[in-house]
């Protein structure tokens, strides 16, 4: 018997384990399906490269799409403590304040940028550089500047210099528009992921409980109230447990296992969930709706020389940067791989950048890229920031093993492909600036061919990919659609709510890594009924669905 039983311990599961175990008397049970964060290359940053097809991962692949030519596209969902976190390329942005704002008009009352989300950034929030009105120190998750930025990098920010954006040192202050290189979420050259910031000195408290290889089934709801959850525990290969939880089961599984979690235990779609073998108990029809996803897409030059971060791959280099990193806490090691980036608009009536860019000294990261004959290269990409695009989550059968079926709906809305198109444009224009020129050799991808509009397009559907922010599947808000109310509780069940990046109502206009750690720390706040209270006549009125059995 736990007070509060977390299911997923990605970012936003080990933020709200630590911050609900502050009060010694709670009973705090946390589930991840996944492996200890054990890997030494999730702590090595350069190790990136290695993390987002690995084992730690799911496993996914998108449904066909006309749109992106019936390809299955990979689509990495972290699967080990710390979720995404512990895999991704730790970019530290959070988008723009007009991004909150939003959420807040359409009705998610106490979720405007100033007063409802701005403190929990800064209170997570230990940056090595700066502390002012937009950030924060002492906080568990480490931001710090990279420890050593490639002069590929340092030649990418001058060229979008010359492009004709302003230099910007902190994407996250009053501006965001411009180009510099990330803060990332790195604490003394190492990760920081959530499972370091917030779990390291939480797990030795006894009234926490960190059970990981334990895969959740379902949830247990008993007259209309979440009791506890059933899990199998992969470690003593016995029966199936049932976890019981006296006060919430809190969900943070990620914007396709919470979606996934709450079908499985007969919350979405009557109609789905009885075509997919799984008994209907509420009625609930945004349950894996709204998915929505930045649609990425990556060039790659050739280079003239030596210069990127692939010259490693190399034996007797890599053995050179690990002594380097070992003896120095500096060099390539330490680097995210996806060092310099930019916040820029698609045309001039757009009121806040739409396209965001991120820079990588160094070729072949992603999968499905032809690699550079000469072996050393560097890869820009881009994508549209607010996509218009809406797709769903749903189940393949009532197996809680079995994969879903993962429709994020990439550029079938024609604008999302206008502004990737774009987004692809002004890549190339940056590159080709004086300060790059000198150190490439040719366009290796996609190379001369693609020169129409047209060209364009067809690029974009056969070659853009996930950027790996998948949000929005249980939407919060006030009308029909919504999953959660503002206060994260799932509609029409008593004790259960949802606090990942699956209740973003739209998703924010940057990376969602720290957004996603923004909801859980308010979502602390709001479970332990420390959060200021939300006047209830702001909010749509509307019937709750009922309960169907």
């Amino acid at each position: 018997m736990y007070d509060y039983v977390i299911v997923g311990g990605g970012a936003a599961g080990c933020a709200l384990a630590a911050r609900l175990s502050e009060d010694a008397g709670n009973r705090v049970l946390l589930l991840e399906a996944g492996p200890p964060d054990t890997d030494p290359y999730i702590h090595m940053p350069v190790g990136f490269f290695k993390m987002t097809g690995g084992p730690l991962t799911w496993g996914y692949r998108t449904a066909a799409a006309a749109e992106t030519q019936g390809r299955q596209i990979p689509f990495a969902q972290g699967r080990v403590l710390g979720g995404g976190g512990s895999i991704n390329a730790m970019v530290f942005t959070r988008g723009q304040a007009a991004d909150y704002d939003g959420w807040a008009s359409d009705g998610c009352a106490g979720w405007s940028f100033r007063d409802g989300v701005l403190p929990y950034f800064r209170r997570m929030e230990d940056n090595e550089r700066l502390c002012n009105e937009y950030h924060g120190t002492g906080g568990p998750l480490g931001v710090s500047d990279l420890i050593s930025v490639n002069e590929l990098t340092k030649a990418f920010v001058r060229a979008g210099q010359e492009a004709g954006m302003p230099y910007n040192s902190d994407f996250n202050g009053e501006r965001q528009e411009g180009v510099g290189v990330y803060q990332v979420t790195q604490r003394n050259g190492r990760r920081c992921s959530a499972a370091v910031g917030y779990l390291r000195e939480a797990r030795a408290r006894k009234n926490l409980t960190i059970k990981t290889n334990a895969l959740v089934a379902r949830i247990v709801i008993e007259r209309g109230r979440a009791v506890g959850v059933e899990y199998a525990d992969r470690d003593a290969r016995g029966d199936a447990i049932v976890a019981r939880a006296e006060r919430e089961v809190i969900v943070t599984a990620g914007a396709i296992g919470s979606p996934k979690l709450l079908m499985l235990s007969g919350i979405g779609n009557p109609v789905a969930l009885e075509r997919a073998g799984v008994k209907p108990l509420h009625a609930l029809a945004g349950v894996g709706e709204n998915l929505q996803d930045h649609f990425d897409i990556d060039i790659v030059y050739e280079l003239n020389g030596p210069y990127s971060l692939d010259k490693y791959a190399k034996k007797h280099m890599m053995l050179l940067a690990g002594l380097e990193y070992k003896l120095f806490n500096k060099g390539p090691v330490t680097s995210n791989i996806a060092e310099g980036g930019a916040f820029w608009y698609s045309d001039k009536s757009v009121a806040t950048p739409d396209l965001q860019f991120h820079f990588l000294p160094g070729a072949g990261v992603e999968a499905g890229v032809p690699p550079v004959p000469s072996g050393s290269g560097c890869t820009l990409n881009s994508y549209f920031l607010r996509p218009r695009s809406r797709g769903h989550v749903t189940l393949h059968s009532a197996d809680p093993a079995d994969a879903p079926i993962i429709d994020p709906a990439y550029i079938r809305d024609p604008h999302d492909l206008k502004v990737a198109v774009e987004g692809i444009r002004q890549s190339r224009e940056i590159m080709n600036q004086n300060a790059l020129r000198k150190y490439i050799r040719r366009e290796h991808f996609p190379g001369d061919s693609v020169r129409t509009q047209a060209d364009y397009e067809t690029y974009a559907q056969q070659y853009g990919r996930t950027g790996y922010h998948p949000v929005g599947t249980c939407k919060m808000g006030v009308d029909e659609m919504s999953v959660v109310d503002p206060q994260l509780r799932v509609r029409g069940i008593e004790g259960l709510r949802v606090a990942d990046s699956s209740v973003m109502p739209r998703i924010v206009s940057s990376n969602t890594n720290a957004p996603t750690l923004m909801i859980a720390e308010k979502a602390s706040d709001l479970i332990r009924g420390r959060a200021p209270r939300v006047d209830a006549s702001a909010e749509k009125k509307r019937d709750m669905p009922a309960i169907i059995g």
